[in-house]
């Protein structure tokens, strides 16, 4: 059956043409609408599987907010625009569309477009489903369970929060049940703590008089102000116990929800984040969608209370189970922007989707690809790890689709390629900014017919592969540039998952040093010492264009040069260690982090050789030290230039 589109363009030239493109690759046109009115009311009468839709509209409205509509409807639809302005962009990119055709653009561009555009849908759609059965069942049996309110509120935040991603949740029932309001703050990525809104009322300073009063005085009304909607989207609510909470936690966005359960009584769920803007139409269609779940739950935990809870919000912390983070073995860290990636990671693992990890070098992408395999159906089959950075160009199609003997000079036996080897299992495609123009064009083809043809053989095979790409470039910037092909990055880019920089997350610093000091001296054979303030206090101004491989350099650097003191320091100011590098330094590039970290390896690698006393193999040797072998060391000293007197200088006669 051929697949309906709704075109929404005013330029009547443009959207003719586009039908006429259209109708001859085998698409139906259900209609051409000039303005978001237009577009709803022909929607209203049939549902298009994919909207073509300008930016730019007749009318009060623009297409972006069109697109907040079809997102929550789960209609795939892809942005036409001649509009380069950058906040438009933005505020377009933010409504996640399926694709982005800049005019002019050429006839194959829109076809392919429409095709990636499609596929992502069906995929979505497909995990969607899943993903809805598995928190429909979730709920039901939360729902079954004889447990005490503040568990079964536990139970739920942890069933939901992939769904509706929250730092905080506050609830509130505006009736005598005995329900205490309550809510739970994430801590960790599996790991809450309970605050009960009266000790909240409490830990006020007296100071904050205003909030005290406000507070107290809806306390006495037991009520909530009416909101007209039985979901609302406010990031600067004018709700004063709303206020409170977000004021007091330091939060940015909400999300309040509310239900209508038994004896009239009316129940407040509200969703808080750090991240400003968070919440979306589409977090409220999720809200929606499971509203009847939700409503059992609410009444089982605010009518069935097994046990009055007579102690504080620290006992039930102390009752609560807190879950060991084994999934993600490595990854430390608490930061709300670290623990949404995780959450992701969570979401798309038990699907065969493809996953696009986006991080400049050293923030940790290649765990984060490790942890989809491991909680994947594929855990038990190969992980085959690529970087395409580092196969030469004229090697890459054989290292990855394999070759036949004779192939080419040189091959002198068949050998399987990396696609065949993971064959049943998850490929990591690290860096794959950096693969050739050509070889986007055939790794494409392998993406869209899953099967690979070996250099110099005759007859494709199929391969079952689950693809993880990675890449510290930005790909769409890439793509502008030519150097990277949409339609790749459209195909790729299905579900991306972006891991931020650690000066985005510095708040995560002290547990990282803690975890690597531990590690080291542990490798080492020597006492944990206590962390200097002073170094600690580095750490901190520092801005870290290396990320937390950065950070794990100066440790390991800082361990090794510590001789059984017990306290740890940097022996030298940080930027003396990282040399022309200074806290404040300003990326410009690529290169300029590429330049730092060269530069940072650099230094490390000089300061272990001048421990070692100028001695590369055997015992206490240099490569010991670094727990590599001594021809890596060398390899590596040949590479970053590092001559003798760097690291020995001769004696002064």
């Amino acid at each position: 059956m051929a697949k309906k589109v709704l075109i929404v363009e005013d330029e009547y030239v443009v959207a003719n043409n586009l039908r006429l493109i259209l109708s001859k690759a085998g698409y139906s046109i259900i209609g051409i609408a000039i303005s978001v009115e237009d577009a709803l009311e022909q929607m209203h009468k049939q549902k298009p599987d994919i909207v073509l839709l300008d930016i730019m509209l007749n009318g009060e409205r623009s297409g972006i907010e069109l697109a907040k509509t079809l997102s929550a409807q789960h209609i795939a639809f892809v942005y036409l625009s001649a509009n380069s302005n950058q906040t438009i962009l933005e505020e377009a990119k933010k409504t996640d569309p399926y694709g982005f055709l800049v005019k002019p653009f050429r006839e194959k561009d829109l076809i392919v477009t429409l095709d990636i555009a499609w596929y992502r849908q069906k995929n979505n759609v497909e995990a969607r489903l899943l993903q809805e059965a598995s928190l429909q069942k979730q709920l039901l049996d939360i729902s079954n369970r004889k447990s005490e309110a503040k568990q079964k509120l536990l139970e739920v935040c942890q069933a939901i929060r992939t769904f509706i991603p929250f730092d905080l949740i506050a609830t509130r029932a505006n009736s005598d049940s005995g329900y205490a309001n309550c809510g739970y703050l994430r801590t960790g990525f599996n790991e809450y703590e309970l605050i009960v809104e009266s000790e909240l009322l409490e830990a006020l300073n007296p100071k904050q008089s205003l909030l005290r009063k406000t507070f107290s005085t809806l306390k006495e009304s037991a009520t909530l102000p009416h909101i007209s909607e039985d979901i609302e989207i406010n990031q600067n609510s004018t709700i004063a116990t709303d206020r409170i909470w977000m004021d007091y936690f330091k939060m940015e966005s909400n999300l309040i929800f509310r239900l209508k359960i038994g004896n009239g009584t009316e129940f407040f769920y509200s969703f808080y984040s750090r991240q400003r803007d968070l919440y979306t139409q589409k977090h409220a269609g999720v809200l929606k969608l499971f509203t009847k779940c939700l409503t059992n739950v609410t009444e089982k935990m605010v009518f069935h209370v097994t046990a009055p809870h007579t102690g504080n919000s620290q006992d039930i912390n102390d009752e609560i189970k807190v879950f060991e983070r084994q999934e993600f073995n490595g990854i430390i860290g608490r930061h709300s922007l670290l623990l949404a990636a995780l959450d992701l990671t969570i979401q798309v693992a038990p699907y065969n989707t493809s996953v696009l990890i986006l991080g400049e070098s050293g923030t940790g992408k290649e765990k984060i690809a490790r942890a989809v395999h491991q909680l994947s159906p594929r855990k038990d089959q190969p992980f085959i790890q690529v970087n395409c950075g580092a196969i030469p160009s004229t090697l890459i199609e054989s290292e990855l689709f394999g070759h036949e003997m004779g192939a080419f000079t040189g091959a002198t036996e068949k050998r399987k390629g990396k696609f065949e080897l993971a064959s049943g299992g998850t490929i990591f495609l690290d860096e794959i900014g950096e693969l050739p123009l050509d070889m986007q064009v055939k790794l494409l083809r392998v993406l869209q017919e899953k099967e690979v043809s070996a250099v110099g053989g005759n007859a494709p095979f199929k391969v079952d592969v689950r693809v993880v790409a990675a890449t510290n470039r930005n790909l769409e910037k890439e793509v502008a540039e030519g150097k990277f092909r949409l339609d790749l990055y459209y195909r790729l880019n299905i579900f991306p998952i972006t891991i931020v920089p650690l000066r985005e997350r510095k708040s995560d610093i002290p547990a990282l040093v803690n975890f690597f000091v531990n590690k080291f001296c542990q490798e080492f054979n020597k006492p944990i010492p206590e962390i200097e303030a002073a170094m600690m206090e580095q750490l901190f101004g520092y801005q870290w264009p290396g990320n937390v491989r950065e950070l794990e350099n100066i440790i390991e650097r800082s361990v090794i040069l510590n001789e059984g003191t017990s306290k740890l320091n940097l022996k030298q100011p940080l930027t003396d260690i990282l040399k022309n590098n200074p806290p404040n330094v300003a990326i410009e590039s690529l290169d300029d982090v590429k330049q730092i970290q060269m530069e940072t390896e650099r230094a490390h690698l000089i300061s272990v050789l001048m421990i070692a006393r100028g001695r590369i193999r055997g015992q206490n040797g240099a490569a010991e030290l670094l727990k590599i072998k001594p021809t890596t060391l060398e390899s590596k000293l040949l590479k970053l230039n590092i001559r003798r007197q760097d690291y020995f200088p001769p004696q002064e006669s």
